[in-house]
Order: structure tokens, then sequence, then C-alpha cells
């Protein structure tokens, strides 16, 4: 074995990354024994698993309920025509351990709601939010808030991505900026407005390279900026937000 614990062939496998400065062996093994979860195994989901999987994270959770459906396949790059009716946690199981058989994932084939939402989370590192729901997206932030587990945010719609990091106890959270989920059909699903497959490509890549910021710990995480991507406009811009005086979730946060 070789220095940090590695084998050759991981150290062959992780070379370009081990090569930072700011990763090198000692962020590669924090890397290698982590845990993080990802909720929904969609659009954003899909690049993060991914490539957070080729990064050599140790364990995984894929956390969703649905079947894959040909719809998905336009930008879902998780799955592919023959994961036609497949439950979607199964077959990004599949896809990232035949990316790197080295690491650890776990199907969870389930709807994350509030009243699993902590057996579902606890214990990991970072939670990466992917889901297509707002009743989801406000489980994970208050459930990741009261375990004091960092959460990273995506979205996407038509055109255009966000994604943000809570960091319980010093920056804003999902809560903070929303307060409450909207009216149901106030805002529209990708279902009914559209996507262009690379926005949630774009989000999903920026999603795990913040879970890959937070493990290693190097970075200005995006923690009190929500990174805004309008691929129509060729436009990139950060809009700052504060924890809100008052916010349910984050007066359950642990204090750090």
């Amino acid at each position: 074995m070789s220095s940090f614990g590695f084998s050759d062939e991981e150290i062959l496998r992780y070379s370009r990354q081990m090569l930072l400065p700011e990763v090198g062996g000692a962020g590669q093994r924090k890397l290698a024994e982590a845990r993080v979860a990802i909720v929904g195994a969609g659009g954003l989901g899909s690049p993060s698993a991914l490539y957070l999987a080729a990064a050599g994270v140790g364990r995984l959770t894929v956390i969703d309920s649905d079947e894959v459906d040909l719809s998905n396949l336009q930008r879902q790059v998780l799955h592919a025509a023959a994961d036609v009716g497949r439950p979607k946690a199964d077959s990004a199981r599949d896809r990232m351990a035949a990316i790197n058989p080295g690491v650890r994932v776990e199907a969870v084939k389930a709807r994350l709601e509030l009243s699993n939402a902590r057996g579902l989370l606890a214990g990991h590192d970072v939670v990466l939010e992917g889901s297509d729901n707002f009743d989801t997206k406000f489980a994970v932030n208050d459930t990741c808030v009261a375990l004091g587990i960092p959460v990273v945010h995506g979205g996407v719609l038509r055109f255009t991505g966000q994604v943000f990091t809570t960091i319980p106890g010093k920056s804003a959270c999902y809560r903070c900026v929303f307060e409450e989920p909207p009216a149901p059909g106030s805002i529209p699903s990708c279902a009914v407005a559209g996507v262009i497959g690379p926005v949630p490509g774009i989000i999903g890549c920026f999603q795990a390279g913040e879970a890959v910021k937070l493990l290693v710990g190097c970075g200005e995480p995006l923690a009190g900026r929500i990174l805004e991507v309008d691929l129509l406009a060729g436009s990139v811009r950060t809009i700052a937000v504060r924890p809100r005086r008052g916010c349910p979730a984050c007066a359950a946060a642990p204090p750090r």
C-alpha cells in the first residue's frame, strides 16, 4: 500500500485531483471516508452522482422513489434507454458502481418526506438536494439544519438554474430565503414549463463541486450566496442572502 492507505491503482485513478495542492493525499482520504446523500436521481442528481462517485467519495446514498421514464433521458444522464421502467435509485446505483467499483452506493427507493427525513439523512457528512418538489426541498432543509449537516440546494426551470449551500448555524438556509412552500400550482414544474438538458447538468456539477469543497475543506462554498445561471442569456451571477431573523429552521440549528 502507498501513502494515506491508497493502493497504486487508487493513486492512479485519483491522480489528477490528488495533484491539486488543495486536495492531495489527505483530501482524497477525506473523500474516501465521507458519506454523502443525494436526494433525487434526476436531472440534478445525475451529474452530481456521477462526479462524486468518480471522485472517490466512499459512501453514497441515492434517495428516489420514481422509475425511469423515456422523457427523463433528455437530461437525466445517469439512466439509459434500457433502464426505462426501472427504479431510478437502482439504475443510479448500477451506473455509479460501473464508473467506480471502489465506492459503496446505497439505493433507497423512497420518497423523502418530513416524517422519514431524519432517518434517511442522519449520519451523512453532506446532503445534495436535487428534488423536483417543494415539500421535499423544505423537508431536506429543515432536517439537515436540525441535524447540523451542510446541504447543497439546486433548482432548475427552462433555461435557468440556481445553487446555494447551507451550513447550519453559519449561513442562510433554504427557509431563510423562501420561508414557506409556494401554493400548489403557483410555480410551474419542468414537466409543465420545460427545461433544457444542459442546465441541470451545469447546476448538478456545481453541487458536486460544492460537496467536494466541503468534504476536503478547501475554497469558498456558496454559503450566503445563490449562484444563478441563465443559459439563454449566457450569464452567471451571485445573489447575497442572509439568515432571516425568526427563521424556525435556523432556530433549531445546533450551535457551531
